[in-house]
């Protein structure tokens, strides 16, 4: 597909469908989930409300990124999905803690279809009106995750034709809309504030969770070390992961970039860390590739 800026930038994005049946899938069960899971990670689950996604973070003690999560709630269960690549490690690091608690993990990955939607309501769409849907605003506007059975996928898939777009067309609209990924801009070694995540999935004001001192230390001393931004950039090759952004006059290392999309007007978006400090609006890549600071 190609984007309008435009079209990309508002509230309401073009209707679009995407396929994140590959997401990690875990489900708890079990009278203490909620309380368990509360426990757990940044943002207060007690918000939750039946046809609602929420982000969150999970956190090492010294308030690091173990993962980046959506939960939902559904009857008697939670639904956590993750990145793919988080499948075990995820699964291993929410049961660490339980002790006394009655909480069943499940790994449902693989089990259920899950179709993202921007752009359009699915409750009464012709196709994708008869499976259950939640608010979920992935991509920074309104979007909804419609759950259907892996084995009705292909056939809905078929029935939405040209709506259905794929993973460049997510990557896209991800770096424009400034939506951190995991394995580009988060990892292990990232502090949520430093990819801007205090906005969505972080709640100061529940209760403890992991790695909460180090998170409400962060916001009391009012910065970070780094801070994610987005790039625009006018030229046929495009910066690489990783590449290096210097000042403009290549004397200080100011960061470097972490995702990168062309625009498709001879350009491009990227998304990248710049470090405290340095607060130029015009940085050089490693390639000598000028690139303008966005926001």
């Amino acid at each position: 597909m190609s984007f309008n800026e435009s079209e990309i930038s508002g509230d309401v994005l073009p209707p679009m469908v995407f396929d994140l049946s590959g997401r990690t899938l875990l489900c708890l069960s079990g009278a203490d989930r909620l309380r368990y899971l509360n426990g757990q990670v940044s943002q207060d689950l007690k918000k939750l409300k039946p046809g609602l996604a929420l982000p969150a973070c999970v956190t090492s003690a010294k308030g690091r990124l173990q993962a980046e999560i959506w939960v939902t709630q559904s009857g008697e269960t939670l639904w956590v999905d993750a990145a793919p690549e988080l499948r075990e490690v995820l699964a291993a690091r929410l049961e660490r803690y339980i002790v006394a608690d009655d909480v069943v993990i499940e790994d449902h990955t693989g089990r259920q279809g899950i179709l993202h939607c921007v752009g359009l309501q699915p409750y009464g769409h012709p196709v994708l009106g008869e499976f259950p849907a939640v608010r979920a605003d992935r991509l920074g506007a309104e979007g909804w995750d419609v759950l259907l059975p892996l084995e009705r996928m292909e056939a809905v898939r078929s029935a939405l034709g040209g709506l259905v777009a794929g993973g460049a067309d997510w990557e896209a609209l991800r770096v424009f809309r400034g939506i951190p990924g995991w394995g580009a801009e988060l990892d292990e070694e990232t502090l949520p504030p430093e990819a801007g995540l205090e906005k969505t999935h972080i709640d100061y004001h529940k209760g403890c969770y992991i790695g909460q001192e180090v998170i409400s230390r962060l916001k009391s001393v009012g910065h970070v070390n780094r801070s994610l931004f987005r790039f625009h950039g006018v030229s046929a090759a495009l910066p690489g992961k990783g590449d290096e952004l210097r000042t403009l006059d290549g004397a200080a290392r100011a960061g470097e970039i972490t995702s990168v999309a062309a625009d498709g007007k001879g350009g491009f978006w990227a998304l990248g860390y710049v470090r405290r400090g340095q607060d130029a609006e015009r940085f050089l890549t490693a390639g000598g590739i000028e690139v303008e600071r966005r926001g």
